[in-house]
């Protein structure tokens, strides 16, 4: 069978039948699959290294975590960025672009020897990663016909691949090797991924003539600024002699809040927003962007410090506790498949009740010790398992619901995604660590905070009488 036949194959698989098309379906497919891939194990193959980073460059566990939340951070400026760039100048260009600025970032991380640096490259890392989604969606929607909804909700599998196999490559580097090669190991698959973009990605399609809009810089600076001002005060708070630093947490709360706030009244004013207000608040959407922080963001913290909370409350190793995420993600890759699938006769509702309702489950036996007779590796196992059973049973519909509403944003929603997953997991990840780092049992006031994650699901569940509803393919 030649290359042509099986991208055919591939076209079957996902219901767009067997006619002949100069689109590589299943080649380009598996290539935008790899760059989500690498993306999201760099979004949890930190978790594992925490403590290794803290040892081996002389720093806190609160710092140590910066570099997962930093990573949140750059990911939440420059998606709608990047979501914006692909529209403007074509999604092939921005995936190049976006693959070369990861690896180069990757590379750089893997050289430092200072946590702040490391902070600040994860940032840049994360502005690379951020162009993955919002080009990847497009070139799907683009190239994918009346397949595009089984497609993009694959997505949700991909992702789950990454946060499972992520921590695992993270114990194996600091068990084995050194927490570097957490960083190195993008820079082969990076420059495979470019160069089979070059070849097999359709090029873009001609844009209407007529000036382009310029970028929403200030917009951009106003998100940015309150989030990171925000991020600062969380994590001053959590420092040893926090009560001293309490005017300057005061100060970057103060000026969270005001960024913030500027933010929303400029979107609202601006003739050319880098972020429509309808798209975060309009009817439908505000519903959608509110469950994939929660679901997706909140959901995504918990599994990331899962790896920490063994090694603080069990005493498990960092080779053992990377392995505790395997059956979660395997339950979220599988569920997300069968839910893709099946998404044109369930609707979008009855995922979000059911995979939120397990989610929270998952969380709250997380937080619970183990029943007699049952090892504390089997519990945490099991307790994951149920959360990545909820996480693939929603994702493909919480990925649908926004983009079915106008799927000529595309770019721009599947950022705004990725986007209100991203502040969920900064949120989470920020103060959990926060607390940690003041706590005298980490590991039992992990399990309160877990305690915590479930109620906030479970609160959210009425959220999803506004999800608006839909069947069959759009």
């Amino acid at each position: 069978m030649t290359v042509q036949h099986e991208s055919y194959a591939a076209g079957d698989l996902l219901g767009t039948g067997g006619k002949s098309r100069p689109v590589h379906r299943g080649l380009v497919f598996a290539i935008v699959a790899l760059a989500l891939l690498m993306m999201s194990i760099d979004s949890t193959i930190v978790a594992t290294a925490l403590h290794a980073l803290r040892d081996g460059l002389h720093t806190s566990i609160g710092w140590a975590g910066w570099t997962i939340t930093a990573y949140s951070l750059g990911f939440v400026v420059m998606l709608p960025v990047s979501g914006r760039l692909s529209e403007l100048y074509g999604c092939r260009k921005v995936f190049l672009g976006s693959i070369i600025a990861f690896t180069i970032a990757s590379f750089c991380c893997g050289m430092v020897d200072n946590i702040y640096l490391l902070v600040a490259l994860r940032g840049l890392q994360a502005a690379g990663g951020a162009g993955f989604t919002p080009s990847a969606t497009k070139i799907i929607i683009d190239n994918f016909g009346k397949a595009r909804d089984r497609a993009v909700g694959l997505f949700g599998s991909i992702f789950s691949i990454g946060a499972m196999i992520g921590p695992v490559f993270g114990g194996l580097f600091v068990t084995y090797g050194s927490w570097r090669g957490i960083f190195l190991v993008n820079v082969p698959i990076g420059l495979t991924v470019a160069a089979l973009a070059l070849r097999y990605v359709p090029a873009d399609r001609p844009r209407p003539e007529g000036p382009r809009p310029k970028m929403d810089a200030k917009g951009i600076a106003l998100l940015g600024s309150g989030l990171l001002f925000g991020m600062l005060a969380i994590s001053y708070l959590g420092e040893g002699g926090a009560h001293a630093s309490l005017p300057l947490v005061a100060v970057a709360l103060a000026l969270a809040i005001l960024a913030l706030w500027m933010f929303f009244r400029h979107i609202k004013r601006s003739a050319n927003p880098f972020i429509a207000p309808h798209l975060i608040s309009g009817p439908g959407f505000g519903a959608v962007n509110l469950l994939n922080a929660v679901y997706g963001g909140v959901s995504s913290a918990v599994i990331a410090l899962v790896p920490l909370y063994a090694i603080n409350r069990y005493g498990i190793s960092a080779l053992d506790s990377s392995a505790l995420l395997v059956a979660q993600g395997a339950a979220a890759i599988t569920l997300s498949v069968v839910c893709t699938f099946a998404l044109r006769r369930t609707g979008y509702r009855a995922p979000l009740y059911v995979g939120g309702a397990i989610m929270a489950a998952g969380m709250l036996l997380l937080a619970l010790s183990p029943v007699a007779g049952v090892s504390a590796f089997v519990w945490l196992c099991g307790s994951t398992f149920l959360v990545g059973v909820g996480r693939g049973t929603n994702n493909p519909a919480s990925r649908n619901a926004g983009l079915q509403l106008a799927p000529k944003s595309a770019s721009t929603l599947a950022a705004l995604r990725t986007m209100s997953m991203q502040i969920g997991t900064i949120v989470t990840v920020t103060a959990d660590t926060a607390i940690l780092a003041s706590s005298h049992d980490p590991g039992g006031t992990q399990a309160l905070l877990y305690a915590v994650a479930a109620a906030i699901v479970l609160a959210s569940l009425p959220l999803i009488t506004r999800v608006p509803e839909h069947s069959g393919s759009w």
